[in-house]
């Protein structure tokens, strides 16, 4: 009998959480035969009382375990977390909101078993906010051209993998974890399948503006260097137009000795090339300053405590 993982990163679902664990439960108990399951709720917002119910939970479930982050990691970290104490064949991330739906999971394990890796969920009607859905836009951008993932692979915050990707996954020992580009360096054995979105029913979502830009960052700068060849590519480009543009200018002052100089179009330049510079220099200011983070060791998350299954380490 194979053994699921479910991973579940928690934020502000103190309301939603008991939901999704007892949709768990009455969805595993069609596939008892085939599969056992357990379940990782990892807490990354400890300033609310989502761990008080966590804790509740796992008293009462005694293959279910939580996992209490320090602070506020992210959700990517928080996967991370979980992921060390998974001990299933096969791993199953979803949301804490109920909006990514748990009893659709055979899915999911239906594609893994036809041999692929990993299985996203693909969502054919998001009932994520424009503001969501139009992040969700950027970031499928962002990892189709820096990282590489195919057109046609939709990735979402619900998807299973295989054991042995987790475990390449877990390799990864930097402070800057992005699951998606994890899953891409590891393999390309991907599809999707469809499946319902809901309404999301309690709360808002606990991406701001700024933490979506930082996740885009995070993934382009920890796992593609396409940013500083891009960098180099604009140098390049600017290098050419400053040089043809100047023997422009020289033929023409050549030809007609009345054109006066344009103090204007000089200035435009400068302008142009300045700031081309500056935000060339820091991007690369941004790899250097991962990288001195990176080598002093700084923690991908924190876990202050962990309670169910004995205490699972």
């Amino acid at each position: 009998m194979k053994k699921v993982s479910f991973v579940i990163p928690c934020y502000k679902s103190a309301l939603t959480i008991e939901g999704v664990i007892q949709e768990i439960k009455e969805t595993m108990a069609s596939f008892q035969e085939k599969y056992s399951y357990e379940v990782i709720l990892v807490n990354d917002f400890p300033e609310d009382g989502t761990f008080d119910v966590i804790r509740e939970i796992t008293a009462e479930n005694e293959n279910i375990i939580g996992v209490n982050l320090a602070k506020n990691f992210g959700q990517h970290a928080a996967l991370m977390a979980g992921f060390h104490y998974c001990s299933g064949d096969i791993t199953v991330c979803l949301d804490d909101d109920g909006q990514t739906p748990a009893n659709e999971v055979g899915k999911l394990l239906d594609k893994i078993e036809e041999g692929y890796d990993v299985v996203y969920a693909k969502y054919e009607h998001k009932k994520h906010s424009a503001f969501r859905n139009f992040g969700s836009k950027v970031n499928e951008i962002m990892t189709r051209f820096m990282l590489g993932k195919p057109r046609e692979l939709y990735v979402s915050s619900y998807f299973a993998a295989r054991k042995f990707v987790v475990d390449e996954m877990l390799r990864y020992q930097n402070s800057y974890p992005y699951v998606i580009g994890l899953v891409l360096r590891t393999t390309k054995n991907v599809t999707n399948v469809v499946v319902n979105h809901r309404e999301r029913e309690i709360g808002t979502s606990g991406y701001t503006f700024g933490k979506l830009l930082g996740l885009w960052l995070n993934g382009f700068t920890a796992f593609s260097i396409k940013p500083l060849r891009v960098a180099t590519a604009c140098g390049g480009f600017c290098a050419v137009v400053g040089f043809l543009y100047g023997i422009y200018t020289i033929i023409k002052k050549l030809v007609n000795p009345a054109v006066p100089m344009g103090w204007s179009s000089t200035m435009a330049a400068l302008v142009f090339i300045g700031g081309m510079l500056m935000l060339m220099l820091g991007l690369i200011g941004e790899y250097l300053g991962r990288i001195y983070i990176s080598l002093n060791n700084a923690p991908q998350y924190v876990v202050r405590e962990v309670v169910g299954q004995e205490c699972k380490s």
